[in-house]
């Protein structure tokens, strides 16, 4: 039996996953907002349990340290899908896999992707990469359909991972200067060797016209992904379709910025303004209850 202050607990936990997200997600919390209520907190509860596994990654210990406190991460998963959650973020978080059906196996498959980038990174080729991607971004993607609520489900999987990567792959591009710095290139080694870049190219920040046109390569995959998961949005639940557009509008004008600036992702981090969030979250939560009282 479920007492008030069960409940009482309950809120307090989707309540701290609610400030993890508003302070860490820059781009999601604005589209997060369209969300109904259930829905929305949900959300925050899958967001701060990836932010969980994150922080431990970017953390100050090393490698073996951090796989370590990732190991102690997946144990707790498994205790709290057992029933016996530990803390705040995983008793909002098993709450809210029980209310959407969403498996152990998906927010596991976070942990391996953080994992991946222990370690400097180098992708041979864009297979290499898009493993990778599926584990740090698709995934996400399977489990926010999961919330969002949908139908088709094959076609449905598939254009959540494609979601997943176009967004990956914009923040690779948006990010080249902070990676670098950090002894990261995720840029398929096979294709800088094909546009005549090196890494070396990529510590002096040189941007010169082979540059540009490695990047307008990039790009192009990404938009292709990115149309790919246009097909998404009929799919989902109508109150739902708000917050996934606005991540597609939000992370499509982030491409188009780069574009606008001659692919210089160097000199100046490429971001939206909170202008330009909240005033595309205002639309898009107006047309998502429209939606809403269409559907009654």
């Amino acid at each position: 039996m479920t007492t008030s202050t069960d409940n009482a607990a309950l809120d307090a936990a989707y309540e701290e996953c609610q400030a993890v997200t508003k302070r860490e997600a820059r781009n999601f919390y604005y589209a997060f907002l369209t969300l109904p209520h259930p829905r929305r907190r949900a959300i925050y509860a899958a967001y701060a349990f990836s932010r969980l596994a994150d922080d431990i990654a970017d953390g100050d210990g090393a490698p073996p340290q951090k796989r370590s406190e990732l190991a102690a991460l997946r144990e707790r998963l498994r205790n709290a899908y057992a029933g016996r959650p530990e803390g705040a973020i995983l008793t909002a978080l098993v709450d809210a896999a029980a209310t959407y059906d969403i498996p152990e196996s998906l927010f596991q498959d976070i942990i391996t992707g953080v994992e991946m980038d222990l370690e400097p990174r180098r992708f041979a080729d864009f297979d290499e990469l898009r493993h990778y991607c599926y584990h740090v971004a698709s995934v996400v993607g399977l489990v926010s359909i999961r919330i969002f609520g949908y139908r088709d489900v094959p076609l449905a999987q598939e254009t959540a991972v494609d979601f997943g990567l176009a967004m990956q792959l914009t923040n690779i591009l948006r990010d080249l200067r902070e990676d670098i710095e950090r002894d990261r290139v995720y840029l398929p080694l096979n294709e800088m060797a094909r546009f005549g870049y090196t890494e070396d190219d990529l510590r002096d920040s040189v941007v010169h016209e082979r540059f540009r046109a490695m990047m307008r390569f990039q790009a192009n995959r990404a938009q292709r992904y990115f149309d790919s998961a246009s097909r998404l949005m009929p799919l989902l639940e109508p109150e739902s379709r708000g917050c996934a557009e606005g991540l597609h509008h939000l992370y499509n004008r982030l491409l188009n910025r780069m574009a606008s600036r001659g692919w210089d992702v160097f000199s100046k981090r490429v971001s939206l303004s909170s202008w330009e969030k909240l005033n595309l979250t205002c639309r898009l939560w107006t047309t998502a209850r429209l939606r809403s009282v269409l559907k009654r």
